[in-house]
């Protein structure tokens, strides 16, 4: 086995195949595997043999890392603690006021928070697999605005790794204009955990996506969705108490958008998912 290894080794010391992750990982494990059946068949492997099988390890493990940054890092912790904040909420089956229930059995629901305000909690059963609406409110969240009215558009700015992401979403125009052109930016997480699976996120700040010019940057408090088999969906959204002050508008008028939007959003959900898959 040695002087295959001494080759594959050899090669991946040229400049042109340095950067090769894979011809180095091979050449790792390669090495691994050699020593190991060296200390097999030795009375006693000796001491360099225990620090290259242990330092070629370390390598192998670091080839499967992807480092991020330190911006990077915060926006992942961001995510990570949008997502425990908002299962906690969901998990809280006390004092919530039924606001709204549809003849579908939709139900809203609503109750204070501190720190927070006032959150606002859908619950929906949806026909449809779990699969399907994981990835339209994940993968394809993008579309959300072809199908949903209350959203004018989804623009992911970043991702970071497999679970977080930084979003740009503006929202769309209430009835009368009586909420304004509103848009929002927010870091999600979103994640599998066995048979259910979970959107979760909260207002963030990126340089790359400053204030925009004839839009009022809203302050999410966080929002959440969260599906489990037979697609039972629970899902809340709240407006932060550091939102813009809305001048003359009443907040009972903004919780009413608020609640309505809830109510909208799973009617649209619905249609959007009965629609017929493109052969």
């Amino acid at each position: 086995m040695l002087p295959a290894t001494s080759k594959l080794c050899a090669a991946i010391s040229y400049r042109h195949l340095r950067n090769m992750t894979g011809l180095r990982r091979q050449a790792a494990v390669a090495i691994s595997q050699e020593l190991s059946r060296l200390a097999s068949h030795s009375p006693g492997p000796s001491t360099w043999i225990h620090q290259v099988r242990r330092r070629s390890s370390l390598l192998s493990s670091r080839l499967e890392e992807k480092p991020f940054s330190e911006m990077e890092m915060s926006y992942i912790k961001q995510g990570e603690e949008a997502l425990q904040k908002s299962l906690r909420i969901l998990e809280d089956q006390d004092n919530w006021k039924t606001e709204t229930v549809a003849g579908n059995g939709d139900k809203v629901l609503s109750k204070v928070l501190p720190d927070v305000g006032k959150v606002f909690r859908l619950e929906v059963v949806v026909d449809q697999p779990l699969d399907t609406v994981y990835g339209e409110l994940v993968d394809n969240m993008e579309q959300m605005g072809d199908w949903n009215p209350n959203v004018k558009e989804v623009r992911i700015l970043e991702k970071i790794g497999k679970d977080t992401v930084i979003t740009h979403e503006k929202a769309a125009a209430t009835p009368g204009n009586i909420v304004g052109p509103r848009d929002f930016v927010s870091v999600r997480c979103a994640k599998r955990r066995g048979s259910t699976c979970v959107l979760a996120g909260m207002s963030t700040t990126y340089g790359a996506m400053p204030e925009q010019e004839g839009f009022i940057r809203y302050r999410c408090g966080g929002f959440c969705s969260h599906w489990e088999p037979g697609a039972v969906g629970r899902q809340f959204c709240s407006l932060a108490v550091s939102a813009p002050p809305q001048g003359w508008l009443p907040k009972s008028i903004i919780n009413q958008v608020l609640s309505q939007t809830q109510v909208d959003f799973a009617k649209h959900l619905r249609q959007r998912l009965a629609r017929p898959v493109p052969v």
